[in-house]
């Protein structure tokens, strides 16, 4: 156990100097508020401390820079939201441009690529012929087949200067599909021929690059 020194009564501090202490006090942050906290905070300065030290030019600052701030504010919000920024013409020009030579190349294709279908009727020992009008490497898809029997066929092509050639040849055929490739340009197609001793009917299907297509025999 440890031994405590208690105050005696006569050692207390007495009413009056309690008082007086807090008076003192008081005294003493009303001093402190009007010599500096004012003159530094508000720039308000009635004594006149404040501007001798250069405390009140401190406030004066610090109430202009609020001022300033709450008067931008203001304006901020008085301001009109800002209008959609308008979209990039040149990068508009660019898309258009772009989206129309793709849209031309592709109407350019689609026209080169085309589509026929004939039908060739040949009584026994008849012939016929059908050419495609072709540019030299054009390529064109076809298939036909013979209804009521088999022809001879001689898949050949003609063109300027006497040019001519002889793609593939066949007889008794029922049917025939592939790809035709211009050698050169000129007319490109087939001459079928009925050898049996009833009608036929030859349908061809072409698509592809050519020009038109037409029965020439």
């Amino acid at each position: 156990m440890y031994n405590t020194d208690i105050p005696t009564r006569a050692e207390l501090p007495t009413t009056k100097q309690l008082l007086r202490s807090t008076a003192i006090a008081i005294v003493s942050a009303g001093v402190i508020l009007t010599t500096i906290v004012l003159p530094a905070e508000y720039a308000i300065d009635p004594t006149g401390i404040g501007k001798a030290i250069g405390l009140a030019e401190m406030g004066e600052i610090k109430t202009q820079l609020a001022a300033e701030a709450e008067s931008d504010r203001i304006k901020d919000e008085a301001r009109p939201a800002p209008a959609p920024a308008a979209p990039d013409q040149r990068s508009s020009l660019l898309g258009s441009i772009f989206a129309e030579l793709v849209m031309g190349s592709a109407a350019a294709q689609e026209a080169a690529m085309k589509s026929e279908e004939t039908k060739v009727t040949l009584k026994p020992g008849e012939g016929a012929e059908v050419k495609l009008d072709m540019k030299k490497g054009a390529k064109a898809n076809f298939t036909w087949t013979v209804e009521g029997g088999v022809v001879n066929f001689d898949m050949h092509a003609d063109g300027a200067g006497q040019q001519s050639t002889s793609y593939e040849k066949g007889r008794a055929a029922p049917s025939q599909e592939g790809v035709l490739e211009a050698a050169f340009d000129g007319k490109h197609g087939w001459f079928w021929r009925n050898r049996g001793k009833a009608d036929v009917t030859v349908t061809l299907k072409v698509n592809g690059d050519f020009a038109a297509m037409k029965r020439v025999m």
